[in-house]
């Protein structure tokens, strides 16, 4: 077997696990979206929220391998916001803006809504800052 066929079979091989991968790091941006549109409290949903899933603009690979980033653009109003999210050992780990960094180790509703929040106030820090600078966002 030449070494092309065994990187083909390597990658066959491993298609489902790495469907699986990005199906659950998937769900937590459209679980992070929905708690977007509800940061505001229930029954006041933002209207001006928007998701667009993107390729990981540092990733150099494809299809994306188990335990890298997946990602997503998100349009919160006047501001947009890219947010990476992979597995590693069962949690969710991640980042956003300039140095935002989160971990999750499940996707309650709780979870996600304490992350959106968390971002949004993040993002408000970086922006009333006025030095373009940002600094640690945790």
């Amino acid at each position: 077997m030449s070494d092309f066929d065994t990187l083909q079979a390597a990658i066959v091989r491993h298609a489902s696990t790495r469907q699986n991968d990005a199906a659950a790091c998937e769900n937590l941006l459209n679980a992070l979206y929905h708690a977007f549109r509800g940061a505001s409290g229930r029954g006041q949903p933002l209207n001006n929220v928007s998701m667009e899933i993107v390729p990981d603009p540092e990733l150099r690979l494809r299809p994306v391998p188990v335990g890298e980033f997946h990602a997503a653009w998100f349009r919160l109003g006047l501001c947009e916001v890219l947010v990476r999210v992979r597995r590693l050992g069962g949690e969710f780990h991640g980042d956003y803006a300039l140095t935002g960094t989160f971990a999750l180790q499940d996707l309650t509703e709780d979870a996600v809504l304490g992350l959106a929040r968390r971002i949004l106030r993040d993002l408000s820090e970086v922006y009333a800052g006025g030095d373009g600078q940002g600094g640690a966002l945790n």
